[in-house]
């Protein structure tokens, strides 16, 4: 099993770009019902991600708390050094699984440090728990019928 196996392309994932406002990034947190999001450079680059704590802090530490506010404020104020870090490409499934402890989505970066999607702690929890043939696209026959059962002699 490899990282692209179990990849949510970059098309299909929903990301912040880093010179977005507070208030953008709020509203498309909302919009996806996320708890925490990617946040891109412009070039592509991964830069970090930002989680409704993020905003909420941000909230509580500024004075005025105005939606006006929140339209001026770069988005890149709120991200934290560190905070839930992309792996390359080529990572083992060991530090795989390792950041899936930690992390309920791992942002992937090419070698150019270009972000190219996530794989979500539900998607390795999915691949490691379905049986092979199912994932291959071939589901096992499951019967729900019920097995006979045979009564004692002379019960009916």
């Amino acid at each position: 099993m490899n990282v692209i196996s179990l990849l949510m392309p970059k098309a299909k994932v929903a990301y912040l770009y880093e010179d977005f406002t507070v208030r953008q990034g709020l509203e498309k947190l909302r919009a996806h019902g996320y708890t925490a999001i990617p946040v891109l450079g412009k070039d592509g680059s991964y830069v970090g991600t930002v989680s409704e704590g993020d905003f909420l802090w941000n909230i509580l530490d500024e004075n005025d708390n105005s939606l006006r506010t929140r339209e001026k404020l770069p988005l890149r104020r709120l991200i934290r050094p560190g905070f839930n870090p992309a792996v390359r490409i080529d990572v083992t499934m060991d530090e795989l699984l390792n950041r899936a402890m930690q992390q309920s989505f791992i942002p992937v970066v090419d070698d150019r440090g270009a972000f190219v999607g996530i794989v979500t702690r539900q998607n390795i929890m999915r691949r490691l728990t379905i049986p092979k043939e199912e994932s291959a696209g071939h589901r096992p026959e499951v019967s729900w019928e019920r097995p006979a059962v045979p009564t004692p002699a002379g019960l009916s």
